[in-house]
């Protein structure tokens, strides 16, 4: 059974990272950083005294502008697209020059991207691929290229999961199943780098309000390329409508979540700076219970609860007519 850290709003994080302030307080940490949790751990750890590499997808960017102006010299902005392998050698080309003297301590991979909420059937390739390609091949591709470094500092690596990759969460399809590919090989990495000394912790949020969902441009854009790729078939079943109405989802996440993350950095903290890190954590109200639901309830249990919070009184057209 794998034990579970929950931390509580009023826990104060620096309880935890005592005893190994003075070996990790000038450790480096390389970061996904434009915007949400990224944005804000690369803020956190700047403040704390950590020399932060944090990687941006847009280097020119008003999220690699804000870092610049706001945080100290010691925090490092870096163009770095995950799925891009050249820019990956680029940064790490760069950090490893930064770091010949102390090292580098910890990776975070944060770097993820949403998709429409819509059925399965329904999500174009294109978005599955789109997702695999930034939330896991490019988590693993930095992993790799990272780790000579992890394992000669015994370090940390650190990736940013969800809860979706433990319960199943309708019209997330493409999303969750890159979190749950996610999660296993950060699994796998954490029994295969024990013997290097290096520590692996999974964080796995539940719902909090960052931009990872997009905006209402972005929206249209993927609705656009949903209505463009089905058949006609599968189109006059589900209805024009019914595709559409599937973005009010996006705006029920958005009321649901917390707007504050700081939970998420407290757990990303001490999974980075703690002498024993747990496993995985899972910041977030509710989050650890819907894994245990998902993990030991009956799936009929699970189907159940999962209907009644996320279920849509909006059916197909085909459903409704013949209803």
């Amino acid at each position: 059974m794998l034990a579970v850290r929950i931390l509580s709003s009023t826990h104060d994080p620096e309880d935890d990272v005592e005893l190994c302030r003075a070996a990790f307080y000038d450790g480096s940490v390389e970061s996904s950083a434009d915007s949400g949790f990224g944005h804000a751990l690369a803020k956190h750890l700047d403040k704390l005294g950590f020399r932060v590499f944090a990687g941006v997808l847009d280097a020119k960017g008003s999220g690699a502008e804000e870092l610049r102006k706001t945080c100290s010299e010691h925090l490092l902005v870096l163009q770095m697209d995950v799925t891009k392998l050249e820019e990956i050698k680029d940064v790490y080309s760069k950090v490893t020059e930064k770091t010949k003297d102390k090292g580098l301590w910890a990776v975070v991979n944060n770097a993820g991207i949403f998709q429409y909420p819509i059925d399965a059937e329904i999500i174009p390739m294109a978005q599955y691929r789109k997702c695999m390609a930034v939330n896991f091949f490019g988590a693993v591709e930095v992993t790799k290229m990272f780790l000579p470094l992890l394992r000669r500092s015994k370090g940390r690596l650190v990736n940013m999961c969800s809860m979706g990759a433990e319960v199943p969460m309708k019209w997330l399809a493409a999303y969750c199943s890159t979190k749950a590919a996610l999660t296993m090989f950060s699994s796998i990495a954490r029994l295969e780098l024990s013997k290097w000394g290096v520590k692996v912790a999974i964080i796995q949020p539940g719902g909090f309000q960052t931009n990872v969902a997009g905006s209402p441009d972005i929206w249209d854009k993927m609705e656009k390329e949903i209505l463009d790729d089905i058949s006609q078939e599968t189109q006059d079943d589900y209805g024009q409508d019914y595709i559409h109405t599937q973005r009010s989802f996006l705006q029920t996440m958005k009321t649901r979540s917390s707007p504050d993350i700081t939970p998420v950095l407290w757990d990303i903290q001490h999974a980075i700076s703690a002498k024993n890190p747990s496993s995985f954590y899972t910041p977030g109200k509710l989050t650890y219970q819907w894994i245990c639901l998902s993990s030991y309830f009956p799936t009929s249990v699970l189907d159940y609860v999962v209907q009644k919070c996320f279920g849509s009184r909006y059916k197909p057209r085909a459903l409704r007519t013949s209803s």
